[in-house]
């Protein structure tokens, strides 16, 4: 090899070895707060901290004793995947496609490094932020593509946005068999959905995957802590999505005739039943005690047992989310950390004569935000936000610089100084149809044959959305359609 030639390698060498990779921040920041991002999935603002006397929510409550709870949260489409496609990349549905549960695997896992960040994890790691996700942040329970039945990939569905991808399937092997897992090891996958939609096992904590989460995220705090940068951590637990599954413990709280039956238990005046469904997913669960169906409601014995074990559920995933805030505070990191804790979106328990989420009615859409923020105001907040607005919230508290556009905006004036949004509007996304939500209605309109396609419900009056009002409202329709159309992305044309 000539003397020119081996300059010309070493150069090669030296440039390579400079260029920003992967593996290293772009920039170092260790006067950054940290980020503790909690996802739970399914849950709808039934804690106590949201005014539910009943269901036993203790850490979560202390946590939103210190920081700031959102009353009026609304989600961008009532499904897991898109709306953590939402929340991740701060974009509303541009397409059909974007209302899909795969859209991490057709849009972001394989495609090439952009200019643009994939996520906002990933525009916080180019900023110096070390990385780490446990559990299910984007879609899959475990962050990697594949289905349900097939063995696990290496593909990330999120490639540019981990330092560290971590998780402990357990006994269930694959992080989806454990997302569906019951105590004995098996899955609804395995068990060709011969279960039933609930279980109550003689277990500990860590007898089901959300235990394991817990304790991989207090292990990694602890390394986290003593680096020389800021970290984003997200921690994604599966309860209370279906199977409502949780160690005995946690349904012995609970009396279950002192379960509050839906109070919106019937399908709503002048509306198409094409707005709701017939509950397939959970009708999945081919072993419940009753199918449901939008022709007659469950037993209320059947409705009171179903609600125990959501709420029992919910109760696992508090103890869960203590061990790991319990941790924050034990390694010092409280007054460096915002917490987050968000539900992708609600769930009907019997509302609607539905079980399940996929609708456009304010009990699929409502889900629970808090944010503790150091520093920052302590309260509640009846400002209408909405999924898409956490992207640029979490940069401008991590005070770092949005270069490119999204379709949220940020609220941290809320969280600083109590300074509201100029727009109350949320808009979602599902079934052929378009969303809003002001202040005081609910306006949808869905593009699709079955009449009516408009509704329109009046949440000062109508709390329950029990009447659709829009046709003796027109002159009020005049005025909040246009501004619904303003939320049509191109999605509908």
């Amino acid at each position: 090899m000539t003397r020119y030639c081996c300059i010309i390698l070493l150069l090669t060498y030296i440039v390579m070895s400079c260029k920003p990779t992967n593996d290293k921040p772009l920039v170092q920041h260790p006067d950054k707060p940290n980020v503790v991002f909690i996802s739970i999935d399914d849950l709808r603002p039934e804690l106590g901290c949201y005014g539910n006397p009943i269901i036993m929510t203790p850490n979560i409550n202390n946590l939103a004793a210190e920081g700031h709870v959102f009353k009026r949260h609304y989600v961008q489409v009532p499904t897991c995947g898109a709306s953590r496609y939402s929340l991740l990349t701060g974009f509303r549905p541009k397409a059909k496609i974007y209302l899909n549960n795969n859209i991490f695997e057709t849009e972001v896992a394989n495609k090439k490094e952009q200019d643009r960040p994939e996520s906002f994890i990933h525009h916080l790691r180019r900023q110096g932020y070390h990385t780490v996700g446990i559990g299910k942040i984007s879609h899959s329970a475990d962050g990697l593509v594949y289905g349900y039945e097939e063995e696990v990939s290496t593909k990330r569905e999120l490639p540019y946005s981990w330092d560290e991808l971590l998780f402990n399937s357990g006994k269930w092997e694959t992080g989806w068999n454990a997302f569906f897992g019951y105590a004995s090891g098996e899955n609804r996958q395995i068990l060709n959905r011969q279960v039933k939609p609930y279980e109550a096992a003689e277990v500990d904590d860590l007898g089901y995957p959300d235990g394991l989460i817990a304790k991989a995220a207090v292990e990694k705090l602890k390394h986290l802590a003593d680096l020389n940068q800021p970290f984003f951590l997200g921690v994604g637990f599966f309860k209370p999505h279906l199977p409502f599954n949780a160690p005995k413990q946690y349904w012995d709280m609970y009396q279950r005739e002192s379960m509050p039956l839906a109070p919106d238990s019937f399908i709503s005046k002048d509306i198409n039943s094409a707005s709701l469904h017939n509950s397939g997913e959970f009708n999945g669960y081919k072993l419940g005690d009753e199918m449901a169906s939008l022709n007659k409601a469950v037993s209320d014995e059947y409705a009171k047992k179903l609600i125990h074990a959501y709420y029992a559920a919910v109760s696992y995933i508090d103890a869960q989310v203590g061990l790991v805030i319990k941790e924050i505070e034990s390694l010092n990191l409280s007054d460096n950390t915002i917490v987050v804790i968000w539900g992708d979106h609600g769930w009907h328990l019997g509302n609607d004569r539905v079980w399940g989420k996929h609708t456009l009615f304010e009990t699929a859409l409502k889900s629970a935000l808090i944010i503790k923020v150091p520093g920052g105001i302590t309260g509640t907040s009846d400002a209408i936000v909405e999924t898409v607005d956490l992207y640029p919230t979490i940069l401008e508290l991590c005070q770092i610089e949005l270069h490119h556009e999204v379709d949220g905006d940020s609220f941290a004036g809320i969280l600083k100084d109590n300074i509201k949004l100029k727009d109350d509007v949320a808009y979602s996304y599902f079934k052929n149809g378009i969303s809003m939500r002001t202040d005081r209605y609910r306006l949808t309109k869905y593009y699709r044959t079955a009449e009516p396609t408009i509704e329109l419900y009046d949440h000062h009056n109508d709390p329950y959305e029990s009447e659709n009002i829009a046709p003796n409202n027109i002159e009020l329709l005049e005025k909040l359609l246009p501004i619904l159309e303003k939320g049509n992305t191109g999605l509908y044309l």
